[in-house]
């Protein structure tokens, strides 16, 4: 059993929730993204949720072996969220679950209070605390890293959905001998509003763009030089733009957008995949719908994001590769600054189970 004592972290406080609390959980927890995020809250809304969660839920939760606090602000006492642990499961193993309120977001305090249930956890004897979110939720998996977790894989629909479905969960642990030090991506997020030099820019890839990134992906001569030379479902290409936040967090992939400046119009995409920490490398791949084609715009965003690699993102290396007869795409790295260097013989797959050759490339920073 966890003490009902207030914890004192840094900016916040941490104490047990109280009928008094119920006026600012129903405000809290009417939040949209809230609502969003967590499928079982009632929507809309009400007091008489709140009420019903902080007696019926919350309380009881303690009697059980776990612990729920009002995640609260040092200096003003106002409600900022809450966060809680669940009973040991039968490994003895503790999963920690939060929320926070929309005025107290980006000030750190979940992670504050992640940090300090999880000292609380160790403090009675857990030999392991973890938390899942779902894996568009980029915000609560960053206070995860922000409070010294480790990102430990995906979890193939392992959560409700509000109106139906499932969705795949992104989990992460901390062991008591973890050092605890913040988490970091190996590619930082691009600043807001992107990359541009005024005539395109880079964007992350979101849900939005799934159907235009759909239709680029289906040009034949965009096909004919995919890995592997065959068009992807709609489907799957919604996946990988619902999912770009979480691949670019932990270090799989970085996907962005290739946008017109002036209109802001999906024009193609580009992104850094193979992503080798140790050796500062990633790998560079793109396409560009045919409108948007013979302005140069495939160039200037390899020459845009090369950049920022080299610059603010702490790469030494940017590789890429290209089939022999994809000349269109070799001017592109050419007039971006990359080296052509040897052919690597029957290294792709081609069509009806043939393999074809791959020219590699590669610029230095």
């Amino acid at each position: 059993m966890y003490p009902r004592e207030s914890i004192s972290a840094g900016p916040i406080i941490l104490r047990p929730l109280t009928e008094a609390d119920i006026p600012a959980v129903a405000r809290a927890c009417s939040d949209p993204v809230t609502q969003r995020f967590i499928p079982a809250m009632p929507s809309p809304y009400t007091e008489e949720d709140a009420r019903f969660w902080v007696t019926r839920i919350a309380e009881p939760r303690w009697g059980a072996g776990g612990a729920e606090f009002v995640i609260a602000d040092a200096r003003t006492g106002e409600l900022d969220g809450a966060i809680g642990l669940h009973p040991p499961d039968r490994f003895d193993n503790v999963e920690a679950g939060y929320w926070v309120a929309p005025w107290a977001r980006r000030k750190g305090v979940a992670s504050a209070a992640l940090r300090a249930v999880t000292t609380l956890a160790f403090e009675h004897g857990a030999p392991r605390v973890h938390l899942v979110a779902e894996m568009e939720n980029v915000g609560s998996q960053k206070v995860a890293l922000a409070a010294g977790f480790r990102h430990e894989g995906l979890l193939r629909g392992a959560g409700p959905v509000r109106g139906g479905g499932r969705a795949d969960m992104a989990q992460y642990g901390r062991l008591p001998g973890d050092s605890g030090e913040p988490g970091t991506p190996f590619l930082p997020f691009l600043p807001e509003g992107g990359l541009t030099d005024g005539v395109v820019r880079l964007t992350m890839l979101t849900a939005d763009d799934a159907s235009a990134y759909h239709a680029v992906g289906s040009l034949p001569d965009v096909v004919k030089y995919s890995v592997p030379p065959e068009p992807r479902p709609f489907e799957e290409i919604l996946y990988r733009c619902t999912g770009a936040g979480y691949r670019w967090l932990n270090g799989i992939q970085a996907e962005m957008a290739i946008r017109d400046a002036a209109t802001g119009a999906f024009a193609g995409e580009i992104q850094l995949s193979h992503l080798t920490p140790p050796m500062r490398e990633a790998m560079v791949g793109y396409s560009l719908h045919s409108d948007f084609r013979g302005r140069g715009l495939v160039t200037r965003a390899v020459e845009l994001l090369a950049e920022w690699a080299f610059t603010q993102a702490g790469l030494r290396r940017l590789i890429s590769g290209t089939d022999p007869g994809n000349l269109a795409s070799q001017a592109v790295l050419e007039r971006a600054g990359f080296t052509r260097g040897q052919t690597q013989k029957e290294y792709l797959p081609g069509p009806n189970g043939t393999w074809t050759d791959n020219v590699e490339w590669l610029r230095l920073r």
